[in-house]
């Protein structure tokens, strides 16, 4: 699977978009009632000269949500940073408090092509995020934040570099509450291991965490066993450990772990389990609403992630 559809909704507001075929003076929808994406395409126009006009065309003052799309790659004619153009205009967005950064799809760039620098500068320059989502992990770099505002924490990737989940678990955001990754496959990059997502089990760090994802992994049977008896599982009302090569082994953990019959949801769609399993994880939950869909099959040893490439 491929990321192959662009959000129509962001952060509870329908999505609109400001393009390089955007004309000027063309007439737009209201600033406040969107969320906005701003983005080129591939050969046209640079993305800081989109965002520049931008700029111009929207009252961002009153803009709440924003999502920044292709902003070109190495191999295109023209390539943008947009973290440097955000942390330029911060002042123009006084209201932001959601912020997605790569909403790419697979026509524009495969999840695992899209380029990026330090996004460090983001968080000091909107203090008042409440959502960060990121897709995308080709050179990221991170450095450990701190917010006491950030509430949802996305990253989505087909190969989570191992120092950006280290420096996500010694961040300090004692109000976050939904926290997802995909961790991906080490082809490519996506070398974090278990020991690296002790600080989330432990739930030390993260006291109001009440969804965890642990998604997209090679690993996702060593993940399950470690959640299995994880102190942060009892406080969450929802997990994730989908997108994997989940198998038996890793079910059979969760079941002969925790209860886990406090969980509201339980996302396990696109695995690798048994009918027979499958029957034990829904037997032994009743009363949460389990995701079991994609079943597959595994091609003798090889197993696939959801979204790798």
């Amino acid at each position: 699977m491929t990321v192959n559809a662009h959000l129509e909704e962001y952060a509870g507001l329908p999505v609109a978009i400001f393009d390089c075929e955007t004309e000027d003076g063309a007439e737009l929808p209201s600033a406040a009632g969107h969320a906005w994406r701003v983005l080129t395409m591939f050969d046209e126009a640079p993305f800081d000269e989109v965002f520049a006009r931008f700029l111009e065309a929207v009252d961002t003052e009153q803009i709440t949500a924003l999502l920044i799309g292709y902003w070109g790659a190495s191999y295109d004619q023209e390539t943008g940073d947009p973290v440097a153009l955000l942390t330029a205009a911060a002042d123009r967005f006084p209201n932001l408090r959601s912020l997605f950064l790569g909403d790419i799809v697979m026509e524009e760039s495969e999840v695992s092509w899209i380029e990026h620098t330090d996004i460090t500068p983001l968080f000091a320059a909107f203090p008042g995020l409440e959502r960060f989502d990121v897709r995308g992990s080709q050179d990221m770099r991170l450095d450990p934040v701190k917010s006491g505002r950030l509430k949802t924490l996305r990253f989505e990737s087909g190969g989570l570099p191992g120092e950006i989940v280290r420096a996500v678990a010694a961040s300090d955001l004692p109000n976050l509450e939904h926290l997802d990754l995909w961790l991906g496959t080490e082809n490519y990059g996506g070398d974090a291991t278990v020991a690296d997502l002790a600080p989330f089990l432990s739930g030390e760090r993260l006291p109001t965490l009440r969804h965890l994802g642990l998604e997209n992994s090679e690993l996702q049977d060593e993940i399950a066993a470690a959640v299995a008896g994880a102190p942060v599982v009892a406080r969450l009302e929802s997990l994730s450990l989908a997108m994997g090569v989940l198998t038996d082994a890793g079910a059979e953990a969760l079941l002969s772990g925790q209860p886990l019959t406090h969980l509201r949801r339980l996302d396990l769609h696109h695995h690798f389990l048994t009918d027979a399993m499958m029957e034990r994880v829904r037997a032994a939950l009743p009363g949460v609403e389990v995701d079991l869909d994609d079943q597959n099959k595994a091609d003798g040893d090889w197993r696939f992630i959801e979204v790798s490439e």
